[in-house]
């Protein structure tokens, strides 16, 4: 079980990192001197790894059914003679198409943060994402009227520190002339709004899909299949639609072209193995996360990501020649401490294991720090007859 432990969560930072790295390595390839741009067939190859999630469910479903009915063996007149004692695998009553809203919010996310990743680089698309937990906590106390205790309030203000780090210090010190620093802009910008979108996304799935028991690898499958057919039959009307340059390199101005994708891609095969790069990782990457929070934990799985963010800044720079600013690592401090701080990870159940129990004298600032360390000030019963304080994490 622990090799197991190791191996997921090594498989959940390696395939995470390489979808990301697969996505900006297919932007970077020039085919007849014209970089590779087209976010809405990426987005669909994207969705197209979730959906072989799905196969890979049905797969596993039925070979569970097979064992069952193995292990259950009905005599000439019908009557059981073997039976164990595990109930026969069945799929959770629900309507499928309660996944397609949040299938429409992750169409409509990744699109956006795939134009963003065009514009922008690597790692400052990989930071930026963070932005997630803002817009999640926020929604939350308005869709389902979650109350947030006062250390989520606190992460979420170093990750919203270190975003504004990451964002300033991107436009402020490139030093490359060739770059538009307007699309630098724009394409952070996105990045940051598509992170409402995952947020609805995010509440959405909690709020009416939790309640059914779907396992998580069939609700993402799910997600990929309506998601793949959805923006397949999107792909006719944005032929149709011209953007200005800085969101489309396609000669004729179109918003999407998969006729000119696939002469790029015929011109310089590599950019169909980035392509299948980012199906494959996904698959993986989405396998690896489901496993990691069943065996692990969630908080695990989140401290696994933020890994992710360093690994995919550190290979950005040398492979996509990014350049190196020093004072990045104080946004990306910021926004790993902002993560930790907002789930409870690390941080808190340190500081309330080892430096409150020293402040029982002072209950006062003990409730301050139970707050913005993680717990409630009332776990602190003060007595001020005998001068007791009883602290409890």
């Amino acid at each position: 079980m622990v090799a197991f432990a190791v191996i997921i969560s090594v498989m959940m930072v390696i395939t995470g990192s390489l979808n990301t790295i697969c996505a900006k390595w297919a932007d970077s390839i020039k085919a007849d001197g014209v970089p590779f741009n087209h976010p809405f067939l990426q987005a669909t190859c994207m969705f197209f790894g979730e959906f072989l999630c799905l196969v890979v469910f049905f797969l596993v479903f039925g070979y569970k059914r097979y064992v069952w009915n193995r292990a259950n063996i009905q005599g000439e007149n019908g009557s059981i003679t073997e039976i164990t004692t595990e109930e026969k695998p069945t799929l959770p009553p629900f309507n499928p198409f309660l996944f397609f809203p949040p299938a429409l919010c992750d169409i409509l996310g990744t699109s956006i943060m795939y134009i963003g990743l065009n514009l922008t680089t690597a790692s400052s698309f990989q930071m930026l994402r963070g932005a997630v937990i803002i817009f999640t906590g926020l929604l939350s106390v308005g869709m389902l009227n979650a109350q947030i205790k006062p250390f989520k309030w606190f992460g979420m203000l170093f990750v919203m520190l270190g975003l504004v780090i990451v964002g300033v210090t991107d436009i402020y010190y490139d030093s490359n002339p060739l770059d538009d620093k307007n699309a630098i802009i724009t394409g952070n910008l996105l990045i940051v709004m598509a992170q409402i979108i995952v947020a609805i996304q995010m509440v959405y799935e909690q709020k009416y899909l939790t309640k059914y028991d779907v396992p998580a690898l069939f609700a993402v499958g799910l997600e990929g299949l309506f998601g793949m057919i959805t923006l397949s039959i999107l792909m006719v009307p944005f032929y149709y639609i011209h953007v200005p340059k800085t969101f489309s390199t396609n000669p004729e101005g179109r918003l999407e072209d998969v006729f000119y994708a696939w002469q790029e891609i015929k011109e310089e095969p590599t950019i169909a193995l980035a392509l299948l790069g980012t199906v494959i990782s996904i698959a993986f990457f989405n396998f690896a996360g489901v496993s990691v929070t069943k065996e692990l934990s969630a908080t695990t799985r989140m401290v696994l990501d933020s890994i992710r963010t360093l690994v995919i800044w550190v290979v950005s720079i040398p492979l996509f020649g990014e350049e190196f600013i020093a004072i990045q690592l104080s946004g990306f401090a910021m926004l790993i401490l902002g993560t930790l701080i907002y789930n409870d990870v690390l941080i808190g159940p340190w500081f309330r294991r080892n430096i409150l129990p020293n402040l029982s004298s002072h209950a006062t600032c003990a409730r301050f720090w139970l707050c913005v360390c993680g717990g409630d000030s009332e776990l602190i019963e003060y007595n001020q007859d005998d001068q007791e304080h009883l602290l409890e994490a």
